[in-house]
This record gives structure tokens, C-alpha cells and sequence, in this order.
């Protein structure tokens, strides 16, 4: 089991950073492959020192996401391994076209990296993250990974370099607490991980809740002896369901957390993988109910919607019918 240090709320990482970082050391080592991007890395950030530093393989699309998502399936074609870094509501929104026609029907080796996932981005309902994955879990030949920190995000950026096919990387905007301690684990598209072992329940999370749901099996324990076993589901497409099947049957609960729409993500996948193996035990989604989100800091967001720790530690006894 990799090494977590959920006990320590200060220790944030910023994957927003880490890719452009690691972009720059696959380079530095003699990497082949090329970089596309909009007009929001701002030339301070880690991304845009590597564009100064290798502007031969990058390319500005400016605010033209589908004709950059479009080129990138292009450059693809004629042999590249691209990163292409694009805001990810208008990845989503804007080039679904270009993702579902260029990208996976040619199966080309793109990886899509969508910033500013779930709420992050601050600018209200026209700039939340939140449809995407229910978008990408129904296009063919997509695999969707959304690291949990910094250095997964690093991991799999590097990883990826000798992957075949397109893939999307969902990262937030940055500032989410560190889940490993450090990257000495191994690290397997498809396969999640189990962050903290337990016996009562299970919290299969996915990103920046991969914490939250640390944080929230912390305060269960404390206040009821609840041991919650937490799982990085790291890969959405393909999803892990010898795990989830493992799960349900050891823990009889399982509980699934997300910064998405409750429709479509990482919750509707597991549901559909205990529906299909005849699960009968308790089952419940946390994560962005049907609805446009408040307009807030994502922290406040979370917390109106009761993603933060307390809010699922309280949905955890509601389902369980525990008294606080």
C-alpha cells in the first residue's frame, strides 16, 4: 500500500504546475513528442517555461479549443505523441466534437489534459468542470485517469509516454492537499489504489476527493470506531471492478465521492458495476446534485454541497442511520 499523509492538511501540490514540470523533464531527457495549448497558460507558469524553452514543439491555438483538439488528432496522425492542454469546461463543452470524431474514432495518441476540473475554476456555472466525464466515459477507444495529487499527475504524465490511444487527464486548478507522501509506488492505468484499509464501508474517490474522502474516514473513526477503507479510483475508463466487486463484498457499504455531476461520473460507473454483479448493500453518490452549482470559493462550494470531510462523514451516518 502506498504511503498517505492524510493527517496533514497543509502539504498542498498543485498538478496545474506538476504537468508543465514534468513536460519540461521529459524533454530535458530527450523525450520525442509535441505540446498544444490555449490561451490561459500563463508564460510564468511551469508550462510556459517549457514553451520558452522548447517553442519548436509547442503550438498556441489561442481560444480556438476545437480547432487545437482537431490539430492535435492531426499531429497525432503523422506520428506525434502530443499533450494537449486545454481549460477543461471548454474541452468538454466546446470540442466534443472534435474529441468523439478526430481523437478517439482515430484512435490517435493524444493526451488530453483538461484543467480546472469540478468547480475549481471559480467563474460559476459557465466555467464549471462538471458534465466531462459523462461526456468521455461514452466515447469509444477514450481512457480517463484523474490523478489524485501532484505527483500522480507526474506519474501519469510520464507514464503515458508509452501508452497507445488517446487519453484524457483531468486535473483541478491547483492547491489540493498532497494523498501519497511521495511517488515511490507503482502506478497501473485500470488499477486503483487503496489509500487507507478498512472493514466497514468503502469510499471510492477519484482526484482532489481522493483526500476529502481520507479526511471524512478520519473523522468517522474518531467519532465511531467506523473503519473506511479509501480507494483512488484513479482511471474512470477503464474502471477497476475487481476492485469494486472486492470491495462490496468485504465492506457490504459502498460510498462514492466526486467533484462531477452526480449524473454520469465516477458514481453512476460504480453503480452500474454492482448493479450488473447483483450488489445488495448500501449505496450512496456524493457529488454535484442535478443542478447549476452556487457561485462561491470551491472550498465553500464543497462544503454547500457537503463534499468537504464533515459532509461525508454526515452522509455516512445518514446512510448507516448512526446518530452524530
Amino acid at each position: 500500500m502506498a504511503q498517505t499523509t492524510f493527517d496533514f492538511d497543509q502539504m498542498l501540490s498543485n498538478a496545474r504546475e506538476a504537468y508543465g514540470e514534468e513536460l519540461m523533464r521529459m524533454a530535458d531527457d530527450g523525450l520525442d513528442f509535441v505540446f498544444t495549448y490555449s490561451d490561459n497558460v500563463a508564460p510564468s507558469s511551469s508550462a510556459g517555461k517549457f514553451i520558452q524553452k522548447y517553442p519548436d514543439r509547442c503550438f498556441n491555438f489561442g481560444i480556438a479549443e476545437p480547432n487545437q483538439v482537431g490539430a492535435s488528432a492531426g499531429l497525432a496522425l503523422s506520428g506525434e505523441i502530443v499533450f494537449a492542454q486545454v481549460f477543461g469546461p471548454f474541452l468538454s463543452l466546446r470540442s466534443a466534437d472534435q474529441i468523439h470524431t478526430d481523437i478517439a474514432y482515430n484512435d490517435v495518441n493524444v493526451r488530453l489534459i483538461g484543467t480546472h476540473a469540478g468547480v475549481t475554476a471559480g467563474g460559476g456555472p459557465t466555467h464549471n468542470c462538471i458534465a466531462d466525464l459523462a461526456l468521455y466515459r461514452a466515447i469509444p477507444n477514450l481512457t480517463i485517469v484523474v490523478p489524485a495529487d501532484a505527483g500522480q499527475c507526474t506519474k501519469m504524465i510520464r507514464k503515458s509516454m508509452g501508452f497507445q490511444g488517446p487519453m484524457v487527464i483531468r486535473i483541478d486548478r491547483g492547491g489540493s492537499p498532497n494523498v501519497y507522501a511521495d511517488n515511490d509506488y507503482e502506478i497501473e492505468f485500470g488499477k486503483a489504489i487503496e489509500t487507507i484499509s478498512g472493514n466497514d464501508l468503502t469510499l471510492i474517490s477519484a482526484g482532489s476527493s481522493v483526500y476529502w474522502s481520507m479526511m471524512g474516514a478520519k473523522i468517522l473513526k474518531e467519532r465511531h470506531g467506523i473503519s473506511a477503507r479509501v480507494i483512488d479510483m484513479h482511471t474512470i475508463k477503464p474502471l477497476d471492478t475487481e476492485m469494486i466487486v472486492k470491495c462490496a463484498k468485504e465492506t457490504g457499504t459502498i460510498v462514492t465521492v466526486e467533484e462531477h455531476s452526480i449524473n454520469g461520473g465516477l458514481g453512476a460507473a460504480v453503480a452500474e458495476c454492482l448493479c450488473e454483479n447483483g450488489f445488495g448493500g448500501n449505496f450512496k453518490r456524493i457529488g454535484l446534485p442535478d443542478e447549476f452549482a452556487v457561485l462561491g470559493h470551491p472550498d465553500e462550494v464543497y462544503k454547500y454541497y457537503g463534499m468537504d470531510p464533515e459532509g461525508i462523514a454526515k452522509s455516512v451516518e445518514e446512510l448507516l442511520n448512526i446518530d452524530k
